[in-house]
């Protein structure tokens, strides 16, 4: 493997594990402080491609779809606390399990009605369309890059929001001791409403940045939703600097296991068979990782000791 593909590869893995952690820095904010079990967090992920895309088509302008899917997502989020979560705090994991796959099926439907189903496909920002050039003449698109950039942006705001603002102390307090906070008079249901908006809008912001790099379709944030699971297991439920390392972690494993396993594989079977071989192997690593993680810290990297 050429030095120039194995840079490639590490700044997909890195792009892709920065996805991840927007993804999953609102399912943990969710399960963190609220106890809740969200499988509909992968809808609020495809109601925010699809505002972006259903924007950016309509005005043009892509830096407006980006805005609309954290409104719409956010909006989407408030609805669906008020209305459907609300009625699952004192119910049991199962109950919201099932609630939320309903959800699920409700916004795939409803997404269907909206906006048909066929693919929607954004176009990147004219302003990233273009690569840049490092060193060597190595080059890598502007857009990926610019993930990253946000992507790191978005977690250094959500450190400061946790730890330096009144907000946080109260998301930390609610995490800690829901009925300690409730007795000092914080409105703990206004608190929940907040939180679940705030992770709603991040799942979103997350799937309309994606949505510029592959298509926008109804159940495109399952498998992502799959992911944010294994991210927030790994660094610890609650974590935010827990879901950003193991975000990262996990990107590039699945990244360069996808990459490097079919060339090792390659060596000693034919050429075909290595492809496919390796290809099941890397979809597994990033499982075996989790499992590794979890023998030697059962909460996490970053979760609290038991």
């Amino acid at each position: 493997m050429s030095l120039a593909l194995f840079l490639e590869q590490v700044l997909n893995g890195l792009q892709f594990g920065i996805m991840l952690f927007v993804m999953a820095a609102g399912l943990t904010l969710v399960f963190g402080v609220m106890g809740l079990i969200n499988l509909a967090h992968g809808s609020l992920y495809m109601v925010g491609a699809f505002a972006c895309a259903g924007v950016a088509t309509a005005t043009g302008s892509f830096w407006l779809g980006l805005a609309a899917s954290l409104v719409a997502a956010a909006i989407a989020g408030v609805i669906v606390e008020i209305v459907v979560i609300r009625r699952l705090y004192a119910r049991d994991h199962l109950d919201q399990v099932l609630a939320t796959f309903a959800l699920i099926l409700m916004f795939s439907e409803g997404t269907r009605y909206l906006f048909g189903s066929f693919p929607l496909y954004l176009d990147t920002p004219e302003i990233l369309s273009g690569p840049v050039t490092f060193f060597g003449g190595f080059q890598y698109p502007s857009y990926r890059l610019a993930i990253i950039v946000v992507g790191f942006a978005v977690a250094a705001g959500l450190f400061w929001l946790i730890s330096a603002t009144r907000l946080g102390i109260r998301i930390r307090a609610g995490e800690s001791d829901r009925e300690m906070i409730t007795a000092l008079g914080v409105d703990i249901g206004k608190l929940y409403t907040v939180v679940f908006a705030l992770g709603a809008a991040l799942a979103g912001f997350a799937g309309a940045l994606v949505g510029a790099i592959q298509s926008v379709q109804i159940g495109m944030g399952e498998p992502v939703l799959i992911l944010a699971f294994v991210v927030i297991v790994i660094g610890g439920i609650g974590s935010i600097p827990g879901a950003l390392v193991a975000a990262i972690l996990v990107g590039l494993t699945d990244t360069l296991g996808r990459t490097l396993l079919p060339l090792a594989f390659g060596t000693f079977m034919d050429p075909s068979s290595a492809t496919s071989t390796g290809s099941a192997l890397a979809s597994m690593l990033i499982y075996i990782l989790m499992a590794v993680v979890l023998v030697f810290k059962p909460t996490g990297l970053f979760g609290a000791k038991t």
